[in-house]
């Protein structure tokens, strides 16, 4: 305890070069906490996705559709246990800047596939009687302000013309990280309108969603998928959707390389401040080391109280950081809603901006230690007076 009350005031002897040092550090650390929570972001789809799902798409670009026959071939294949099917639509709800993820699916196998949407039973049995329903996230809903029986106009973009779909059910997450942003609808719903106005775009899905049994037959499942399509007019790539959302982000793969440098030379910037706070007291000091060693105080002892200074003012800026980081996060999701289905602080980055935080204080109290252990006496002492 006594040490500790001594690294503490050593470290706060110059108050207004410890404290800028001090918030120094916490805004590198806050900086360095939400670029990696934007990584993760980035990442949650990934994270999120099931090792017993699998996509099926076209197997020359997702934009090409596929028959809707093929559902019934694909029920028939070993290690299948649920086939559903949708589209894409793309619709914008008034304005361009109103984005949100929106697709037609088979209602009643999405709902059983995808188990982390979860619906109120009256609001499960509303949806699946009205064809034109639509399910909404609960923080879609909370942004327009949409409640259960509201109708809802979309302007197609893929699908031309304005589709109205009525409000019959809102799901929540069933964990942390599914977003809650999302609207889907009855995939028969658009092809039956499709059927009357534009016929040639019937009957086609953009993508099979495929639960299987066990993740173990993963592999097998998707070759057997891919090899009852082969040479057909639209050969299928099915892989698991683990992968198909990887392919999403290394198409922005660029953008992450970048964040995640960025990030990394925060830390860098800050570790040459606290060198330069650390290599200034050192200097200041070595009189005091010069008696030290003359009371009989071996280099370990001097190294002990220059290290865990520079750990007293790296770690009092990383929890400093660290408190700021979650309002940040909460003031950040808020404004950008919009763009991101949600913004949490992992404890994986907590953990990340401690270590950063220790390497901070470790790596900039290397020089001035070496120096001071290797200052000699009487030249230490030349600097007292």
């Amino acid at each position: 305890m006594y040490i500790l009350r001594l690294l503490w005031r050593n470290a706060f002897r110059h108050r207004l070069r410890t404290f800028l040092t001090v918030l120094g550090i916490a805004v590198a650390i806050l900086a360095f906490g939400m670029l990696r929570t934007l990584v993760d972001i980035w990442y949650s789809g990934v994270e999120a996705s099931s090792a017993t799902r699998l996509v099926t798409r076209n197997a020359v670009s997702l934009v090409f559709p596929l028959p809707i026959s093929y559902k019934d071939r694909i029920r028939q294949i070993d290690g299948v246990k649920i086939v559903s099917w949708g589209n894409w639509f793309g619709g914008i709800y008034r304005d361009e800047k109103n984005l949100f993820a929106n697709f037609a699916v088979d209602m009643e196998s999405y709902l059983r596939l995808y188990t982390e949407f979860m619906l109120l039973p009256d609001h499960y049995g509303a949806v699946l009687r009205d064809r034109s329903a639509c399910v909404i996230g609960r923080k879609l809903a909370e942004r327009f302000g949409w409640k259960i029986g509201d109708t809802i106009p979309l302007k197609g973009t893929i699908f031309p013309g304005t589709w109205e779909f009525v409000v019959r059910g809102i799901y929540h997450g069933r964990e942390k990280n599914t977003d809650e942003t999302q609207m889907f609808f009855h995939w028969e719903y658009l092809n039956e309108t499709l059927k009357r106005t534009v016929p040639r775009r019937a009957d086609q899905a953009g993508f099979y969603m495929i639960g299987i049994t066990t993740p173990s037959v993963s592999a097998e499942v998707a070759a057997a998928i891919d090899e009852t399509f082969r040479n057909s007019l639209a050969e299928t790539m099915t892989e698991s959707e683990k992968a198909f959302a990887m392919g999403f982000i290394s198409m922005t793969e660029a953008i992450l390389i970048a964040i995640k440098l960025v990030s990394f030379v925060v830390i860098v910037i800050i570790m040459a401040v606290v060198a330069n706070t650390m290599a200034m007291t050192a200097r200041e000091r070595i009189g005091e080391y010069a008696v030290f060693k003359t009371l009989g105080f071996g280099g370990f002892h001097i190294a002990g109280l220059i290290f865990g200074e520079s750990l007293v003012i790296s770690m009092t800026g990383c929890a400093v950081g660290i408190a700021l980081t979650f309002p940040a996060a909460r003031a950040f999701a808020s404004y950008l809603s919009n763009y991101f289905p949600f913004f949490n602080v992992s404890s994986t980055t907590i953990v990340m901006d401690v270590a950063a935080a220790l390497l901070v204080g470790i790596v900039a109290a290397i020089f001035p230690t070496w120096r001071a252990v290797n200052i000699r006496i009487a030249d230490g002492l030349r600097r007292i007076g």
